[in-house]
């Protein structure tokens, strides 16, 4: 059996009724995985008949992935139903977008809640479930947890407050929950997809690529979620990948730019001028933490 199989694995794909979502269910259900999926009430359905018709098996757990219930329903559906947990996929998703002096309360508690929270709560539930495993066995699971960040929490989108600290958040979430599962056999990567689905109809907008394949389809980000759940990637933990349109790139960490010491016993405000004001005297303003080198990659 290769090592990209899934066969005996059970996953757990959260926002699966479309989109992403759905193309890395029907993507880890190819590759042999039993899966659990969750939507809302009635968006899984047709995910879930699609794997069954290939030959598949597929639960489904409606629900809000930000409340604690739809996370303990799914671990629940996983471990009891299917008798294990291999893999999660943190998918689900909304956006509210509004500059931030227009936005609302409700619009960021909303994105905060089903991103940042959602993937909390299920990768919270996954790990206790997989440490608890560990020390029973006295081995590791080897276990994955593939989460969902965005280029947003890279590129500070100036509409997108809600959704880029929300992302910013998941990637912070993914390289913790790497190191603390690390010792249990637990993996845990997020992907930064470009893919054109109902969410993001209006940032990409129609395909006019030509191409046989639209580069933004999610058809183009599914193997490489199927890829992080496998044994093959046993050695890949806590990076971040930008993906779409046949292009995976691994994002490196930030590093130093420059570094200012105190003159004397302490800073002053001449000190600092001299230093923090002088480096940047002549710099383009608009040239910040914003890693947009990275916004110019092309396919």
């Amino acid at each position: 059996m290769s090592e990209a199989s899934l066969d005996g694995r059970v996953a757990i794909v959260t926002g699966a009724g479309a989109g992403l979502g759905r193309a890395e269910a029907l993507a880890l259900a190819d590759a042999g995985a039993r899966v659990v999926l969750n939507d809302l009430p009635g968006g899984a359905d047709g995910t879930a008949e699609e794997i069954r018709s290939r030959g598949g098996a597929a639960s489904i757990v409606a629900g809000d992935v930000g409340e604690r219930a739809t996370a303990d329903a799914l671990l629940a559906a996983a471990v009891e139903g299917f008798g294990r947990l291999d893999v999660v996929v943190n998918n689900a998703g909304v956006t509210r977008d509004r500059m931030l002096f227009n936005m609302s309360d409700e619009e960021w508690d909303q994105v905060i809640h089903i991103h940042l929270r959602g993937h909390f709560l299920l990768s919270r539930n996954a790990a206790a479930h997989w440490r608890a495993l560990a020390k029973q066995t006295g081995g590791p699971v080897g276990a994955s947890i593939v989460n969902t960040a965005s280029e947003a929490f890279l590129s500070g989108p100036p509409g997108q407050a809600n959704y880029g600290a929300a992302k910013a958040g998941i990637a912070a979430l993914t390289v913790s929950t790497a190191r603390a599962m690390a010792s249990s056999g637990v993996r845990a990567n997020a992907i930064c997809p470009r893919a054109r689905t109902a969410m993001t109809a209006d940032v990409f907008g129609a395909d006019t690529s030509g191409e046989e394949v639209d580069p933004y389809s999610p058809e183009h980000v599914a193997p490489l979620v199927a890829y992080l759940a496998s044994d093959a990637a046993a050695r890949i933990t806590g990076q971040v990948f930008v993906v779409y349109g046949g292009m995976v790139a691994l994002v490196g960490a930030p590093v130093v730019e420059e570094r200012f010491d105190k003159s004397g016993s302490l800073w002053t405000a001449d000190d600092l001028d001299k230093q923090l004001g002088g480096y940047f005297s002549d710099r383009d303003p608009s040239v910040g933490f914003a890693a947009d080198s990275i916004m110019k990659l092309t396919v």
